[in-house]
């Protein structure tokens, strides 16, 4: 019977209360099976029904649920509207889809008091995440962290993901051999969306020039990505370029290097929960430090980050949280 380590398990507490995201497919119902075969006996199963595929998006739901209550775990299943969502806020289904999972997450947190959350992202998601950073202009081959705190809404959640290290078809290998049931996504397999044109078409043609699997390669890249990120944190920390109220101190900034400076303006709007950021907009951010220049940059989302008093922060009262956390995409 095919079997499945996972380093993580060897220092989670099994006796914490976790929030587990699960969708029905097979990575996120791997990883419930997993943990409940580890001995967590205090995890809350949180499902968002997006609505995108009528009765079969419905079917998800009700399977999550008939799962995870048989597994004797407390489950929150949520439903947006997430084509409206979208069309209201001009965003892209993916990024509308990660905001409105964070807010629901945000909403099970405070419903279950537990501040821990466990996402399924395995390997083959850290190879797509390494290569869409890249051609969106990533100064680095970051990647998701395994452990890692995001700003949901306005509440910090700690996040880990267990199954960072492991192969899709470890996975699928694993559930085979035990013959535990998942849900199919057939949307996956149509190329529409960036995530779904890098899984289907872009790693089966790197690898096939490259002539070898180039997904462990991505997932050396985004290790070595983030001893990068690391050494950047530990230098903006030295600087002490925050002030005691999560604002950007100018004159702190004014005295780093360009790519530090970047760095940490990246930083701050992601620890922020601002989405889309380009090498173009953390450019003109960086402009805020001129002290003659604009005081204001536009954002997307119809933000704003101001500079005033030698301060620079997020207009009106959006301020930063920790460097440490907010420096990726993906969840």
């Amino acid at each position: 019977m095919t079997e499945l380590v996972l380093p993580w398990l060897a220092g989670a507490s099994r006796r914490k209360r976790w929030l587990v995201g699960v969708s029905g497919g097979l990575d996120s119902m791997a990883m419930l099976h997993l943990l409940l075969d580890a001995g967590f006996g205090d995890l809350v199963v949180c499902h968002l029904n997006h609505g995108l595929r009528g009765k079969e998006s419905d079917g998800d739901a009700r399977f999550v649920k008939r799962v995870g209550e048989k597994m004797g775990c407390a489950v929150e299943v949520g439903r947006v509207d997430l084509k409206a969502l979208s069309g209201e806020s001009g965003e892209s289904l993916e990024t509308a889809g990660r905001n409105a999972r964070h807010v629901f997450f945000e909403e099970c947190s405070r419903k279950h008091r537990c501040k821990r959350l466990l996402l399924a992202h395995h390997a083959d998601d850290q190879a797509e995440t390494v290569l869409w950073n890249l051609m969106r202009g990533s100064a680095t081959c970051r990647g998701m962290r395994e452990s890692v705190d995001l700003k949901m809404g306005r509440r910090l959640i700690h996040v880990e993901r267990p199954l960072l290290s492991v192969r899709k078809s470890e996975l699928e290998d694993w559930m085979r051999s035990r013959n535990f049931k998942w849900r199919e996504d057939a949307s996956n397999a149509v190329s529409d969306v960036v995530r779904n044109r890098l899984r289907n078409e872009a790693l089966p043609l790197l690898s096939e020039i490259a002539k070898r699997d180039v997904v462990p390669m991505l997932a050396r890249a985004a290790a070595s990505g983030e001893a990068w990120s690391e050494m950047m944190e530990w230098a903006l920390e030295k600087a002490d370029v925050m002030d005691p109220q999560g604002r950007l101190h100018v004159k702190a900034l004014q005295i780093l290097p360009d790519a530090l400076a970047t760095y940490a303006f990246a930083g701050f709007l992601r620890a922020s929960g601002v989405g889309g950021i380009s090498a173009a907009l953390l450019e003109t951010c960086v402009g805020l430090l001129d002290v003659s220049g604009p005081h204001s940059v536009n954002l997307p989302g119809g933000r704003r980050l101001r500079r005033k008093e030698g301060r620079i922060f997020l207009a009106p009262d959006q301020a930063g949280l920790a460097f440490r956390g907010g420096t990726e995409t993906g969840s």
